[in-house]
């Protein structure tokens, strides 16, 4: 199942409208029409805020299930992961770059991504 499908069957299951996920999200209309229509996912750099908006994990988002192996908990910032866990080590890595360190690696993981 594609990432964009899991978001529509969380948009249905929360009562959340395209138009009001758009809002949430900051991402145009266009763009999450585009996901069904055209069967595409979101860009990597979107996959935060949308599992914010519809108070889900990445992992839930990205694999269709809960992360059984990592305990993960909601706070009102950001989803903390377990501290031994390879995923908790990037976040930290991540969060200690300047903005031009951060935006040149998102475009990295954005080519990475975009290789078939």
């Amino acid at each position: 199942m594609l990432i964009s499908e899991r978001i529509y069957e969380y948009l249905e299951k929360r009562g959340i409208t395209q138009i009001e996920f758009a809002n949430k999200t900051g991402i145009s209309q266009s763009t999450i029409s585009d996901w069904r229509r055209k069967g595409t996912n979101p860009s990597a750099d979107k996959i935060m805020i949308i599992c914010e908006v519809l108070d889900i994990s990445p992992y839930e988002l990205l694999q269709g299930t809960e992360n059984k192996k990592h305990k993960e908990y909601r706070t009102t910032d950001y989803i903390v992961v377990d501290k031994a866990s390879d995923e908790y080590q990037l976040l930290e890595t991540y969060q200690g770059l300047n903005l031009d360190a951060k935006k040149r690696l998102e475009g990295y993981m954005k080519a990475l991504n975009e290789i078939k």
